[in-house]
């Protein structure tokens, strides 16, 4: 999952204005279930052409949605390729799917998730790293259009993974046809320790592909690579930098998404203590961590709390929104991490446009979800308010992840646990 550190309805008229943005009168809302008994979805997709919804539980399984009701039998189950996870709190698991543009046509899919470590591939870190992060690309069965076919497996992707966090490793294709893939910077804190590179950061850190945006061809090949490097990638032909990467500076990019109006990547950057950021992240760009936290606010990875008054910034593209985090900036706090969203284009006409987001909750000791709208002004900047939601008593439970359907409306993946347990968690349609 996303976490950066280990009774009432929704206060009303709770409003905050972020990066010079103006208040706005509050968004109310209401949470309608959808689908209720999943265990911690983490992404939910919908295939261009396609009725159905694929749903994916942190513990390995992909099922589907389809006429309102989870059809018995998962589309695909992995949950023998993913490491046993705690069940009281984990990162690592089932945590990315994204579908082939032409996936109508060819059946091929891939998920994103937490592999054992390889011991061929990953044999100088395996006493001492977590895990490995893989994209795996998969074929539907022949004679069933709701199972996908196992044998069909094949590794596109493979990075060794210090920590048990900050994995990002959301997936999904731009309108370019290529695979975006999230990575975070590895792990542990401050993006420093085992796995990290003491100087800079992975995120700052050309030559590795932690903390980064990668993009790749699923459909080519590159040298003795099983997936291909776009020749117009920003760092391609650069020796110091890995080819693959598309932008650097990120943290733990935690759900991504593409606007499907203007193709915007919009990412919910998980930062250290006191800040939390929403990035639109472009070709090339540097995201900042970790020489900076939140929008542009320097940091020191020896003393995370206090943020000097002068650093380098040059070169770094600002977040477009950031929040006080409860850890360290307990006054007017909206969250301890953010969950990154999408942008409504359903048929509501005041949200269109609008950025929906969230946050796992207030507080890590007890459920306190949190769901924003983020409005961009006609100065460019952008400003956020908290959402009323009307029809439900009490505080909202884990915000894990956010969904949207091929007709732009825009959904809530919760959890009542803060681990992968049971099948007690909803999926709830957001409406006016």
């Amino acid at each position: 999952m996303k976490l950066a550190k280990v009774g009432g309805v929704l206060s009303a008229a709770v409003v905050l204005a972020v990066a010079g943005g103006a208040a706005m009168a509050q968004t109310k809302i209401k949470l309608e279930p959808l689908v209720t008994a999943i265990n911690t979805p983490l992404a939910m997709v919908q295939p261009a052409g396609d009725a159905r919804m694929f749903i994916i539980e942190q513990n390995g399984r992909v099922k589907i949605l389809e006429g309102g009701k989870l059809r018995p039998t998962p589309f695909l189950d992995i949950r023998s390729k993913i490491p046993a996870l705690h069940h009281d709190f984990d990162e690592r698991g089932l945590l990315g799917i994204a579908f082939h543009p032409k996936f109508k046509d060819n059946g091929k899919f891939y998920v994103a998730y937490s592999a054992h470590l390889d011991y061929q591939a990953d044999l100088g870190q395996m006493l001492w790293y977590s895990h490995s992060n893989v994209v795996e690309e998969y074929t539907v069965s022949k004679g069933d259009k709701n199972t996908a076919d196992p044998s069909s497996a094949r590794r596109i992707h493979s990075v060794a993974w210090p920590q048990f966090n900050h994995n990002g490793h959301w997936i999904g294709f731009g309108k370019d046809g290529k695979l975006y893939i999230s990575m975070g910077d590895g792990g542990y804190a401050n993006d420093w320790g085992i796995g990290h590179n003491p100087a800079l950061g992975n995120g700052q850190d050309m030559s590795t592909q932690l903390g980064k945006i990668l993009r790749i061809d699923v459909d080519a090949r590159t040298g003795d690579k099983p997936y291909g490097i776009p020749s117009d990638n920003p760092f391609v032909g650069n020796k110091s930098a890995a080819p693959e990467i598309w932008a650097s500076g990120l943290r733990n990019p935690w759900r991504c998404s593409f606007d499907t109006g203007s193709g915007d990547l919009f990412c919910g950057d998980v930062q250290q203590n006191s800040y939390e950021a929403i990035k639109i992240i472009g070709k090339g760009q540097n995201m900042g961590w970790r020489r900076v936290e939140g929008i542009m606010r320097c940091f020191d990875y020896l003393k995370p709390d206090d943020h000097p008054a002068n650093c380098d910034k040059a070169g770094i593209t600002p977040a477009i929104l950031e929040y006080n985090n409860c850890t360290a900036k307990p006054q007017g706090c909206k969250g301890i991490s953010v969950t990154g969203g999408y942008v409504y284009q359903g048929k509501h006409a005041a949200w269109k446009g609008k950025y929906i987001f969230g946050d796992w909750s207030k507080s890590f000791g007890e459920m306190d979800g949190q769901i924003f709208f983020a409005t961009k002004g006609k100065d460019g900047k952008w400003s956020m308010e908290v959402a009323e939601v009307t029809n439900m008593k009490g505080k909202l439970p884990y915000v894990l992840a956010f969904a949207q359907d091929n007709a732009g409306e825009v959904y809530a993946l919760t959890s009542i646990t803060t681990g992968p347990n049971g099948s007690l968690d909803t999926i709830y349609k957001i409406v006016p």
